[in-house]
């Protein structure tokens, strides 16, 4: 740690301005098209939630038996005629398809000079870059599936798990075909370049010496390979050459042919958004199909099966590469349920602005790279994108098989930070914040931002002259040399008293209780958590919730409350916010216990008591205030369907068009519903934003280095809102992005909704 200017910082900004600029405006259009058909593939199955729970569970049964479905696919595959490997590594794995591939020469099954090997999609081969390994032998290695094919003639890595080509344009890709093979036809549509591809990699099929293909699924009891594309040529790397050699990670394994039905209804839908994929190919390899003669002496003639069948040869490269160590620790091991559908990708706005080469590392790439990046390469390989993930929890929803991938990015980054040696000014980061990362390495900008709450009140206590203070010229530099706050970003402007001074200078809780309604059949009392933001900046939406609370016959109490660790976590400080979950669970316990109610306004809180607390605080006392907090419009909504009086309210006249932006862990918590109930309810006509996200104007956007990304993102629900003459958001980093593109106020629902008085 160091308080000098760190250069990696506009090295990043740099890199991902170019990527941005380059890549990001061919992803995005894509991804996003993706998503939402996944979206809408999802909503077409009634029985979703269970599929994704069984798909789940499958996958948990088979990571823990693992050890045992490799002694069982052995078996099957053996006594079928096969050949199964276990490799340790990616050394291990190239050396033993190598030898392979010298074997299927030497029984004279090449007419080349160079033996050929042709290949279907496989992001494990990319994982241990098989390629390479076979080209330093002297093999000639043909990628056949379309995208793939591409990267290789471009000499490009994977953007995408499932569209490796995802950030050329057609454009492009033409080019470079004419550049690597001038080919005597014009490139003018995408039917031209498929066409070409077509014939050329069809030849390279016929005369390849060895097919080698990935495998989607492997069924331990009978050894069946499948495989899922939309192109078919997996098929037929598989059964044209007559030595096929499949290469899959140990984790691939599940134990029976019944369990892959949950997989084939939910890998196409989450990965393209279709059905079912064009092909869905099972293969109980060696297959018996006899070798294909495509050389007749008529030209003219079909292609026939030769005389008898084949002595067909197959190999079951199973893949460790580090997968024990995931499987044994508690923390990565979900990451081996994942099935590479992408979906974490599609749904990820920041991945849609920079794609898979921003948002990536040495293979993988999208929300649960970070898991197979640190698992599989290092806590390095990981390191350099990991922060691209703001925890908006959109990849949850997107699983088909449930994977907190959040909480993986936030473990790895939690090691990254505690990975890294102490710095100079340590010492004194120690003695200023209130936080249990003493020692660690957590760099200066994380401690800060992780300690926002102590800031904010700082900046409460002396405002106004905190704020201009904050707003001159070199306070910004300060700022943006030490901690990395872009200066282009808006700062918040604190408010001198916060919202917990104000409750008690109006009465406190007592008062509060007089103001309330009589006679109402409700009977609640609620417990407003003053998150940090409504604490100390946005005072007027937390004003507005104690007026509404009380305007409905609820009386409230704002007591001075810890943080919730939220902000913590975002930065990767798990014992901070394990410290932090404990002690504001401690104070709130009593409340709980007298039947009080947390009402909570900031979205990203809330997920933290819902979803974050699960593995931070006992399983009792999660449970207790899961069950009894509520987010403010979530809660509104209940009262008024058990009688409260909407006409306590501010209403309009029944017509009124409000645009609405929902934060996007309020979305994964399915809280955007109650918002817009209660504004139609209360006579807006409310239009909710089909952007997945805002681009994460908190501690995400305000760094230096991802500035520019935040505010890409953000543009595009800019975009979107720009014809509304009223736009309400309900997270803090959503009004703040979208107050400072569109230049007007974007104030939270329940101000709109809360009685003035």
């Amino acid at each position: 740690m160091t308080m000098a200017s760190d250069p990696s910082r506009g090295e990043t900004a740099e890199r991902l301005r170019h990527l941005l600029e380059t890549e990001g405006e061919i992803v995005r259009p894509r991804a996003s098209e993706d998503n939402a058909r996944r979206e809408a593939a999802y909503d077409e199955l009634a029985d979703l939630e269970t599929l994704r729970t069984e798909a789940r569970a499958i996958k948990e049964e088979a990571i823990e038996r693992l050890p045992e479905l490799i002694q069982t696919v052995r078996t099957a595959v053996e006594e079928n005629g096969g050949t199964v490997y276990v490799a340790d590594d990616a050394a291990d794995a190239n050396a033993y398809v190598a030898d392979v591939v010298d074997v299927a020469e030497a029984d004279g099954r090449s007419d080349h000079d160079r033996p050929s090997v042709v290949k279907s999609k496989s992001m494990t081969t990319e994982e241990i870059d098989l390629n390479d390994a076979l080209e330093r032998e002297g093999v000639d290695v043909y990628e056949t599936d379309l995208g793939e094919w591409v990267i290789q003639v471009a000499d490009e890595s994977p953007s995408h798990i499932v569209g490796p080509a995802m950030h050329l344009s057609r454009e492009r890709i033409a080019e470079l075909l004419r550049e690597e093979f001038d080919p005597d036809v014009e490139f003018e549509t995408a039917a031209d370049l498929t066409a070409f591809a077509r014939d050329y990699l069809g030849e390279r099929i016929r005369e390849a010496d060895v097919g080698i293909t990935g495998a989607n699924f492997v069924v331990a009891d009978s050894g069946t390979i499948t495989l899922v594309t939309n192109e078919g040529n997996a098929r037929k790397c598989a059964v044209t050459p007559d030595t096929h050699v499949a290469v899959a990670g140990i984790e691939k394994l599940i134990p029976s042919m019944e369990d892959l039905e949950p997989f084939v209804n939910l890998i196409a839908r989450s990965a393209t958004g279709q059905p079912i994929s064009q092909y869905v190919t099972m293969l109980t390899p060696p297959t018996p199909s006899p070798t294909l003669e495509f050389d007749g002496p008529d030209a003219d003639e079909p292609i026939t099966a030769s005389d008898g069948e084949s002595d067909r040869e197959f190999h079951l490269v199973l893949l460790d590469n580090g997968r024990t160590a995931m499987r044994e620790d508690d923390q990565l091991r979900e990451t081996l349920y994942c099935i590479r559908c992408g979906a974490c990708s599609n749904a990820c706005v920041n991945f849609q602005s920079v794609g898979g080469h921003g948002f990536g590392g040495e293979t993988y790439s999208g929300g649960i790279a970070t898991g197979w990046e640190a698992g599989l390469h290092g806590q390095d390989a990981a390191a350099e994108f990991n922060d691209l993930c703001t925890g908006c929890t959109r990849c949850v929803d997107a699983c088909p098989v449930e994977i907190d991938i959040p909480w993986i990015n936030t473990v790895v980054r939690d090691r990254i930070n505690r990975g890294k040696d102490p710095g100079t000014y340590d010492f004194l980061v120690d003695g200023l914040t209130p936080d249990a990362e003493s020692g660690s390495g957590v760099p200066l900008d994380k401690r800060f931002f992780g300690n926002v709450g102590t800031v904010a009140k700082l900046a409460s206590a002396t405002a106004p002259l905190s704020n201009w203070l904050a707003g001159t010229g070199p306070v910004r530099a300060l700022l943006e040399r030490t901690i990395g706050i872009d200066r282009r970003r808006d700062l918040p402007v604190f408010q001198r008293q916060s919202l917990v001074d104000w409750f008690e200078a109006n009465g406190g809780a007592e008062a509060s209780r007089r103001r309330a309604r009589v006679g109402t059949a409700l009977e609640r009392e609620a417990v407003l958590y003053p998150d940090v933001y409504t604490n100390y900046v946005d005072v007027a939406r937390g004003k507005a919730t104690v007026r509404t609370l009380e305007a409905l016959g609820v009386p409230v109490s704002v007591p001075s409350l810890p943080e919730s660790g939220r902000a913590a976590l975002s930065q990767g400080m798990i014992a901070t916010a394990d410290r932090r979950a404990s002690e504001l669970y401690g104070e709130l316990a009593a409340d709980i216990d007298a039947g009080r109610d947390v009402v909570v306004i900031e979205p990203s809180d809330l997920a933290a008591f819902r979803r974050e607390y699960e593995r931070l605080l006992p399983e009792a006392s999660f449970e207790r205030l899961r069950s009894n907090s509520y987010e403010i419009c979530e809660y509104v909504y209940g009262l008024l369907e058990n009688g409260a009086d909407v006409g306590a309210l501010s209403t309009a006249d029944g017509d009124e068009p409000i645009a609405y932006h929902s934060h996007c862990q309020q979305r994964t918590l399915d809280l955007e519903a109650p918002t817009t109930a209660v504004l139609e309810r209360c006579g807006y006509t409310p239009e909710t934003t089909g952007s997945e996200c805002c681009g994460m104007a908190g501690s995400f956007g305000y760094k230096r280095e991802y500035y520019d990304v935040s505010v890409d993102a953000g543009e595009q629900l800019a975009e979107e809102l720009e014809g509304s003459e009223r736009v309400v958001a309900s997270g803090t980093s959503c009004s703040d992005q979208l107050e400072t593109l569109l230049e007007r106020p974007v104030p939270h629902p329940i101000e709109v909704l809360g009685p003035d008085r």
